[in-house]
């Protein structure tokens, strides 16, 4: 059985981004959420709640790209606890969100979505327009990979 989850918060710090041993990109950064409490007539900050979200593949990739320190995120995913050993033999756990999905939590601001872009195929020269006439589509980053949608 798994544990699904949903949160919304800020980023604590900058995207990392690593690959697993077997070379899997993974991207981690921790959450913190902070409520606002009424006490009396006055709103305050209650006490931040700090989480590790990690992502995996194409998701960590794209998550490093667009999200920097203090963004605003909402994140799904399932709820799951790590456990180590640290060098004196002391055992650890922590939770630990296992995102599915991730993106900018627009009751704060706008964001511009945009799909990252893919290699392009190798062009063989004997089939192809001048490329010199494509240098510029290139440099500006016009051109969409063979094969895609415009």
């Amino acid at each position: 059985m798994d544990i699904s989850i949903t949160l919304t918060g800020r980023l604590g710090g900058e995207v990392e981004l690593k690959s697993t041993r077997a070379g899997v990109p993974m991207a981690s950064f921790r959450l913190g959420s902070t409520p606002r409490i009424r006490r009396d007539d006055v709103w305050v900050d209650g006490s931040t709640t700090w989480i590790s979200v990690v992502c995996y593949r194409g998701l960590a990739e794209n998550v490093a790209l667009s999200l920097n320190k203090g963004d605003p995120v909402i994140v799904e995913g399932r709820l799951r606890t790590t456990t180590w050993t640290d060098p004196n033999g002391d055992r650890h756990e922590r939770l630990v969100v296992e995102a599915s999905a991730i993106g900018h939590d627009l009751t704060w601001g706008t964001s511009l979505y945009r799909r990252p872009q893919r290699r392009l195929e190798a062009v063989d020269p004997s089939e192809s327009a001048d490329l010199a006439e494509a240098a510029p589509a290139l440099e500006s980053g016009d051109l969409v990979p063979a094969g895609s949608r415009a």
